[in-house]
């Protein structure tokens, strides 16, 4: 799980609105409630369980990618964080034009090729292994090639969402999305442990594989209609547009500190979940079984927290729910380097359950903001801007890590990188999100 800030946001044209999407019709805030909100419907429900099916392969994957690479292939603690950096180096590498991109073409089509990419890649791994050609390289070229398709998936898939509904259900939309995502981290790794136990790891991503190629149905039944990209939009410059995104995040205060904040939270979770698998594989001697449970069982409070962000954002406000988060994320992560076999257990999984908690309410609380407070037509600049830092630090933190490890050991890695998470609240205290109840609805005027 990252701290992600799409909450995966005052110049130029920063108080012109945005044209009004073309939406399916929607019930009202209130009525929606009261009539089952929306579980009514039809599209976000397609969105949603599309979103579902393929989050629960993908976090199939996360443990059964590295377990191929370790039980199967025999790599060390340093090419197993390799693998988590090639899944997040597109990011580094084309993120910031895939947002511009993203802002000239209809989302929709963007996230169906991206689903069929990954089914190929992940059913690539399989083939090769039947075929006895499997190798650490190759796990690499899929884990890039799933990490581009990703790219360009999450972000069409932020400013898909604002399509399907209006303002005032992107908190309960957000709030879906991030359990059923919160859930798929429990439910993945589980059935990855289990599959690797019984059949092994390479089987594991036929499922993965799957699971794509559902998303990419269920994509296509949504009827909505996206609104036509302008013409003037299409001739623009491409660096012109890139740079409208980077103006529009470095200028805004609350957005500058929001992504400070994810990168920095980035680099202490996935330092420490890139060499998980080998920490608990190799120094407590787990069985593939028991190591994907635990790695679910440390996502549970996940499902808690998305669940309650909404209410939490609404009761006591969006930017002290934003502290309260924080709170959660970063100091429970000192408890998972006291790990030991038996009931020693029991510190990684209270640690990663409360750390699940607080990202949580992060990402749907600041899901909603970004997209409400960021006009339409930057939203996908915007949001690739703000990744670029914040999903740019994992690559870089899961080789750091892998270093450490293979340098100092596996229990020091783990250890420097949840001190480094824990410290990364204090980042929020800067600027004006400390001194608010709730996040602003629009830009201050220029």
């Amino acid at each position: 799980m990252t701290a992600d800030t799409r909450s995966d946001p005052t110049p130029t044209s920063a108080s012109a609105p945005a044209p009004a999407p073309t939406s399916a019709p929607a019930p009202t805030s209130a009525s929606a409630r009261r009539a089952g909100g929306l579980l009514r419907h039809r599209d976000f429900r397609l969105l949603w369980a599309g979103q579902a099916v393929s989050s629960v392969g993908s976090n199939v994957t996360t443990v059964a990618l590295p377990l191929v690479a370790v039980s199967v292939l025999d790599a060390g603690t340093f090419q197993v964080a390799v693998l988590t950096a090639a899944a997040w180096l597109p990011w580094l590498l084309i993120g910031l034009p895939a947002g511009a991109w993203v802002d000239r073409l209809p989302r929709r089509p963007v996230m169906v090729v991206c689903d069929l990419l990954c089914a190929l890649a992940f059913l690539s791994v399989p083939l090769a292994a039947v075929l006895d050609r499997l190798t650490v390289v190759h796990l690499l070229v899929v884990a890039l090639s799933a990490g581009v398709a990703r790219v360009f998936f999450e972000t069409a898939d932020q400013v898909y969402l604002p399509v399907l509904l209006r303002p005032e259900q992107l908190p309960e939309g957000n709030a879906k999305l991030q359990a059923t995502q919160t859930a798929s981290y429990i439910v993945g790794p589980g059935v990855a442990g289990l599959i690797a136990q019984l059949i092994g790891a390479v089987t594991a991503l036929l499922l993965d594989a799957l699971t794509f190629l559902v998303s990419a149905v269920l994509l296509l039944r949504i009827r909505t209609v996206e609104p036509r990209v302008r013409r003037v939009e299409r001739s623009r410059s491409l660096r012109r547009d890139i740079a409208e995104g980077l103006r529009f995040v470095a200028r805004d205060p609350y957005l500058r500190v929001l992504t400070l904040f994810g990168a920095a939270s980035n680099i202490g979770l996935t330092g420490y979940q890139a060499v998980l698998v080998v920490f608990l594989v190799r120094e407590l001697r787990l069985e593939p079984g028991l190591v994907g449970a635990l790695v679910g069982v440390m996502s549970a409070g996940g499902i808690i927290g998305a669940l309650l962000a909404t209410t939490l954002g609404r009761r006591c406000g969006t930017a002290r729910a934003l502290l309260i988060g924080a709170v959660f994320t970063g100091p429970p992560a000192l408890l998972i380097p006291l790990a030991a076999p038996g009931v020693g257990l029991i510190w990684p999984a209270l640690g990663g359950v409360l750390i699940g908690l607080g990202v949580a309410i992060g990402n749907v609380v600041k899901g909603a903001f970004r997209q409400t407070y960021t006009p339409h037509h930057l939203l996908g600049r915007v949001t690739v801007s703000m990744q670029l830092l914040n999903y740019g630090t994992i690559p870089v933190a899961a080789v750091l890590a892998g270093a450490i490890g293979a340098r100092y050991g596996v229990t020091t890695a783990i250890g420097v990188m949840t001190a480094w998470l824990a410290l990364t609240p204090l980042i929020l205290l800067i600027g004006p999100i400390r001194r608010r109840r709730d996040l602003p609805a629009a830009p201050a005027a220029s």
